[in-house]
């Protein structure tokens, strides 16, 4: 017995040994980089245009449709505002429209042995539901109170404006880049980007163009919204989501209430999608989250740090940590959401027909043949159709390197316009036009510098979406900052 006890004690010693060892070893990979001299930039200048184009109502609103009339009238009035409000790179840059609507400029560069790069941005808007509740109106360009106001403040043409100022302001200073730059704004992202930035993705590989990195929203400089870290925290995303909607229907006898059957319609789909939210696909810690807590771990807490440091050990107790919020556990696995429901004309007789909406978020290493997969045996009643809405899928995006020359431009970038943040690989739970440009890189970044905190995040498609003003000039300065390093000669 003492044996057996020495045994263990000797056990444990060596495992905490070995878990702090491990942990003593798990240190910041944050590069060293010294802050760039401050630009100069017209920050009341560049606000007003911003406002201008905020009131532009270039709405997407169904993926099924084209833009109605009136859409159509507002982007070509918004892309006219775009020639008259940045002449200088009007006049430089070969400028082409990609299916009516779409935006793709060419600054070619000296060398066209190098690969080019592309800067990514969109000019469509979501509807507004409720105008009278927002402060300002959300199509006015409002500049109040320290922000610009408006419905794609955040959204995204804080980013699609802030490309143009910057090639603006570098073609005004004379240089010619000695790598190819594209700019491409699409017209469809928020509702799936098909007709715009896939269009312009196949404009470009029917052209036999390679790139060397892409750079499009899905990623800012937050504060708060990384648990266990109290710096703002940059976040380039390396990876996003994959998604698709199963429609799932029952057809059963109707009749009068009075003589129900043992299960109606309702009651068969009822409990198909209560199994589908019971028997969640499973978590794992991979590809860009498990990128994500090697660059944070060593920014946290030594507590944290021995936990991250030992995933070996205790992934299962991080799983059920991290994955405590929708926020943690959308990273971690297939999310399954429930979002449209329908059945029944009248309270006294039984729906012939019961129909159901469920909306999966795609991990990257599962697929939209798996979802159906897990579907079918999680519901496993041959009453329930089950039926992939053929416009929702899209497969998750390919993991893009932490490790590239690319990313290390990004984190330097991001490290030089704003000392001290912390950079981090990260997944983008949602989609964005980024994905269409797989296949001409490995090296599909999501990041910029607008800021980020938990409050901006409902301001996104939601009420009083803003930016602020010094935040904008900070991501004017990215974008410069970005160009200069990767495109022109030192």
């Amino acid at each position: 017995m003492k044996k057996a006890a020495l045994g263990v004690a000797l056990g444990l010693l060596l495992l905490i040994a070995t878990l702090f060892y491990r942990a003593s070893r798990f240190t910041s990979r944050q590069v060293s980089v010294p802050p760039g001299v401050p630009l100069a930039i017209d920050t009341a200048g560049a606000a007003a245009r911003l406002a201008g184009a905020l009131q532009f109502r270039t709405i997407s609103r169904d993926a099924s449709a084209s833009p109605d009339g009136q859409a159509l009238i507002e982007f070509a009035r918004f892309q006219e505002y775009l020639r008259t409000r940045f002449p200088k790179l009007h006049g430089r840059l070969k400028r082409e429209v990609t299916n009516g609507y779409s935006l793709l400029y060419t600054w070619r560069g000296s060398d066209t042995s190098i690969a080019p790069i592309l800067l990514m941005a969109h000019q469509d808007v979501v509807p507004v539901e409720a105008e009278s509740s927002w402060t300002y109106p959300p199509f006015a360009g409002r500049i109040a109170d320290g922000y610009v106001w408006g419905r794609g403040a955040l959204d995204d043409k804080g980013n699609l404006m802030a490309i143009l100022e910057a090639v603006e302001r570098l073609v005004a200073e004379g240089a010619t880049p000695h790598t190819t730059i594209y700019l491409a704004f699409g017209h469809d992202e928020e509702v799936g980007g098909r007709n715009g930035a896939a269009r312009t993705a196949a404009l470009l590989a029917s052209r036999g163009v390679r790139l060397q990195y892409v750079v499009d929203e899905g990623g800012a400089i937050t504060t708060g919204l990384v648990p266990g870290i109290s710096d703002p925290v940059a976040l380039v995303g390396i990876a996003e989501k994959g998604y698709v909607s199963l429609e799932l229907t029952v057809q059963a006898e109707g009749g009068h209430s009075s003589m129900p059957p043992p299960q109606t319609a309702i009651g068969i789909l009822g409990e198909a999608v209560a199994e589908l939210e019971e028997q969640q696909m499973p978590r794992r810690i991979s590809g860009a989250t498990a990128a994500m807590l090697d660059y944070i771990g060593p920014e946290m807490s030594f507590s944290r740090r021995l936990a991250l440091g030992n995933r070996w050990l205790l992934s299962g107790v991080i799983e059920r940590e991290f994955g405590a919020t929708p926020s943690g556990n959308a990273m971690l696995r297939t999310t399954t959401a429930p979002t449209i429901i329908a059945a029944g004309v009248k309270d006294n007789v039984l729906p012939s027909m019961a129909r159901a909406v469920v909306n999966f978020r795609i991990l990257p290493g599962d697929s939209v043949a798996g979802v159906v997969a897990h579907a079918k045996e999680a519901i496993d009643d041959p009453r329930v159709t089950i039926r992939v809405i053929p416009e929702s899928a899209n497969e998750p995006s390919p993991v893009s390197p932490d490790t590239s020359m690319s990313f290390r431009l990004m984190e330097n970038t991001l490290r030089r316009i704003a000392p001290g943040v912390i950079v981090t690989p990260w997944l983008v739970v949602g989609g964005t036009d980024a994905r269409h440009f797989d296949k001409l890189t490995s090296n599909v970044y999501r990041t910029g510098a607008l800021s980020l905190t938990r409050a901006d995040l409902a301001r996104i498609h939601g009420t009083n979406e803003r930016v602020a003003i010094t935040d904008y000039a900070r991501n004017i300065a990215f974008y410069v900052t970005l160009l200069r390093n990767s495109a022109f000669p030192l």
